[in-house]
């Protein structure tokens, strides 16, 4: 299975990333989930979402979920994308992709991915207040 990581501060391309798809001719399915900041967290307004991850793990865990998942399902390749750093409202701070002979594997996939990630991986989000100073680094 390919698997394409990225943990960072640029912008997450969506035009770039599909692109530069690879894909063999028995693939009948490509699931894309774009996560994007809402403008409220636990019920108050917020300007942006704040995220901090430890690389080092997040990378280490990552690979552990993408083996699982090759275990899982025939997924060909999987491409995941996650922000750090300060991501404003309604921009995009996650970008998945799967790859998968059917859509009922693709998007179990990437489904099982995304709920996973969010359980083991060490990637941690901190909300920010309309009108708050920037968080100091």
């Amino acid at each position: 299975m390919k698997r394409q990581l990225i943990i960072g501060p640029e912008p997450i391309d969506e035009a770039r990333l599909a692109s530069e798809r690879v894909m063999s001719p028995e693939m009948g399915a490509v699931v894309c989930f774009l996560g994007v900041v809402r403008g409220s967290e636990e019920g108050t307004s917020i300007a942006a979402i704040d995220y901090e991850a430890f690389e080092k793990m997040a990378v280490h865990q990552f690979n552990l979920l993408f083996d699982e998942m090759e275990k899982r399902w025939p997924v060909e390749s999987v491409r995941l994308v996650h922000r750090t750093g300060v991501v404003k409202v309604n921009e995009p701070s996650l970008w998945v992709e799967v790859i998968a002979p059917h859509r009922g594997e693709a998007f179990a996939a990437c489904q099982w991915l995304i709920d996973e990630m969010k359980r083991v991986v060490p990637i941690w989000k901190r909300a920010v207040k309309e009108n708050a100073e920037k968080p100091k680094r």
